[in-house]
């Protein structure tokens, strides 16, 4: 038997709510084999990060490079790239593949606001990566990085969208969920040709950690499949609303999202 093999180049999680621990849930949740490229090794739980350590970036290439020689990458996605270093070298593996399935998502800053991205590596992740990227995919506050504007409404998030696809990527969708208008979470995806809102039920629930992770993970997932753009976003949209719907308190923070099908085995009320 074969499935399609996706990779993911991120972080790592202890606490097991987001990185490559929520990506490879949701590899195997869409049907992938999923193979991972750890660029940093964190050290949180439900209530933030209290430290990290990033790997040298030879490592994270040496990573990348040993997966690419053995198995055939259908799509893939990156996550935190930390540091200018590591997001070059991850680019400069890339740029020498072909692989035309890849999803960036710039992960800027923790759940609690903590920087993961260094200034520089925001900008090799413009100038390298984005102009390899089938998809860009980040959330408003990400998003205002890139652009150096603040993003208020769905207007914004549309002129937000056109500026970053300047960028180089072929498709981007703006996150909108942080948006704080209406009862639907309102995400914004163009292509260079079509504008579409892909709107959402609002899951009302605190335990959102990975929720990023695991919509760009999926439609990393879902590209490998062979979906088209659009196609992936929207099954990871709602993806995503599953993951949320089936969202976990676990600690005694900001539980994680749950990416599997089905609630787990050992779910019981909590006391």
């Amino acid at each position: 038997m074969e499935l399609a093999v996706a990779m993911t180049i991120a972080g790592s999680d202890s606490g097991g709510g987001a990185g490559i621990q929520a990506d490879l849930k949701t590899f195997y949740a869409c049907g992938v084999h999923g193979t991972c490229v750890i660029t940093s090794v964190t050290s949180q739980n439900t209530q933030g990060v209290v430290d990290r350590y990033d790997l040298p970036a030879g490592v994270v290439a040496s990573q990348m490079q040993a997966i690419f020689s053995d198995m055939d990458i259908k799509g893939a996605k990156t996550g935190m790239l930390a540091t200018a270093e590591i997001a070059g070298a991850v680019a400069e593996v890339l740029e020498g593949r072909g692989l035309d399935r890849l999803v960036v998502d710039p992960v800027t800053l923790s759940s609690w606001g903590q920087p993961l991205l260094d200034e520089a590596g925001l900008q090799v992740i413009t100038e390298r990566l984005l102009p390899l990227a089938r998809v860009f995919a980040p959330n408003l506050g990400e998003a205002s990085a890139f652009l150096g504007k603040g993003i208020v409404d769905k207007e914004d998030m549309k002129e937000a969208a056109r500026s970053l696809r300047e960028l180089g990527p072929a498709c981007v969708v703006v996150k909108g969920g942080h948006l704080k208008e209406g009862e639907e979470a309102v995400d914004v995806y163009y292509d260079g040709e079509n504008m579409i809102e892909l709107a959402g039920e609002r899951v009302q629930t605190e335990n959102t950690h990975g929720t990023g992770c695991v919509f760009s993970a999926a439609i990393a997932a879902h590209l490998a499949l062979g979906d088209t753009a659009i196609e992936a976003v929207q099954k990871a949209k709602k993806d995503v609303s599953r993951a949320l719907m089936n969202s976990l308190r676990i600690g005694g923070g900001r539980g994680p999202v749950h990416p599997l099908p089905g609630p787990p085995r050992g779910l019981r009320p909590r006391k």
